[in-house]
């Protein structure tokens, strides 16, 4: 049993500092939209606008970031991001103007597309092949659990000041990013193996041939479309929909967390049976079903259940990610291939503006109806990128 989760230290930090670093940002980041909401009554597709930035920036950001990572080294651009990072945070807790907040969040999704590629190769450097979607599990869990434990946290620390829970998140951040340069230093971690040397548009063009790895994104933006309203339009309904919104958002979040806490390993034991399309059509329809649901449940008891039944459809799709591509990724470009899977953030920025526009002018019942077909849609790039690896091999 300890040879199975026997890792190298800095694969150890990486992971348990996604504890602590998703825990802060989870403590501040969702309430985002309700803090533009409440405070400067902002229009809801402003505010989609705004949540849609980060991951708009992350969209080319993650390639970039992922070219970064093979071309000059994972520990440069994991260092340099994260410090960043933390000043960003700083500069959410002493933002007071909306474009302020705008630049702010674009900043955030750059610099998360810019560690988590470059993260996600270097544990996958640094762990035997045979281990790695245990590692991936276990970073899946790591996040969850931050995510469990952060926007509890961020209800309570708000009490004291809004801009609080941000103030928190810079200081984590800067102290894991002090954490990673002492580990890394220590273990004199450089490139594990030989970076390629392509130019970063003939990189670009590699990526584009490779048909798998686009279907497969195109996929992922549908899917992406849809869980994009947990961060934007899902806080403003249930808030408009509920007594005591904010609080109950805050829980569903929790419960989110805590059932993928509970359910991924005893559901990934079981799904690791199954081929790859299988798990991600299963996923899908639970998803779309799950959002479907939060448009036509009256109950917090309704509103649990259908957060379940997306919590089930997420431990099916979203760890399979990294381990996908991992398998079709060249060893001198994993980094590169790990931030062109950030191209399915393309959904995460058009999701929260196609829902304020929905939920401004036609009501929840048509938003998450609609959102419901749009991720039943990605079944069918999810097979056709299944068709392309069966003939391959």
């Amino acid at each position: 049993m300890r040879d199975k989760f026997s890792f190298h230290p800095v694969v150890w930090t990486l992971l348990i500092g996604t504890v602590f670093a998703r825990g802060a940002s989870f403590m501040a980041l969702p309430f985002l939209a309700l803090y533009l909401s409440n405070t400067h009554g902002i229009h809801p597709i402003w505010i989609g606008v705004t949540i849609g930035l980060s991951p708009l920036t992350g969209t080319l950001g993650g390639f970039i970031g992922g070219y970064f990572s093979d071309r000059y080294g994972r520990k440069k651009v994991i260092l340099w991001t994260i410090f960043v990072w933390g000043l960003v945070y700083f500069g959410f807790s002493l933002a007071t103007h909306i474009g302020t907040f705008m630049v702010l969040n674009a900043l955030n999704g750059l610099c998360r597309s810019f560690f988590e590629p470059s993260s996600q190769a270097m544990m996958a450097d640094l762990t035997s092949v045979d281990k790695r979607k245990r590692v991936f599990s276990l970073r899946y869990t790591a996040i969850n659990i931050g995510a469990s434990l952060g926007p509890l946290l961020g209800v309570y620390v708000a009490q004291f000041s809004t801009s609080l829970p941000f103030l928190l998140t810079g200081i984590m951040y800067l102290l894991y990013g002090v954490t990673l340069f002492i580990m890394l230093h220590r273990y004199s971690i450089t490139h594990s193996i030989p970076v390629h040397q392509l130019p970063m548009l003939d990189s670009l063009i590699v990526i584009w041939r490779d048909k798998t790895l686009l279907l497969f994104i195109i996929g992922g933006v549908l899917v992406n479309v849809g869980y994009s309203q947990i961060d934007s339009n899902l806080p403003q309904y249930i808030q408009n929909s509920f007594s005591e919104g904010v609080a109950l958002f805050a829980k569903l979040i929790a419960l989110n967390a805590i059932l993928v806490i509970i359910l991924q390993i005893p559901l990934s034991l079981v799904s690791e049976k199954w081929p790859i399309l299988r798990v991600m059509i299963l996923g899908s329809v639970l998803f779309a079903i799950g959002f479907a649901s939060f448009g036509y449940v009256t109950t917090i008891f309704g509103l649990m259940i259908a957060m379940a039944v997306v919590t089930i459809g997420e431990i099916f799709i979203f760890p399979s990610t990294s381990v996908f591509i991992d398998q079709i990724a060249p060893d001198n470009r994993k980094g590169t291939y790990f931030g062109a899977g950030q191209f399915r953030s393309i959904g995460n920025f058009t999701g929260p503006v196609l829902g304020g526009w929905l939920l401004q002018d036609f009501g929840g019942k048509l938003l998450f109806s609609v959102i419901g077909i749009i991720i039943l849609c990605s079944i069918i790039f999810y097979s056709l990128g299944y068709s392309n690896i069966q003939k391959k091999d």
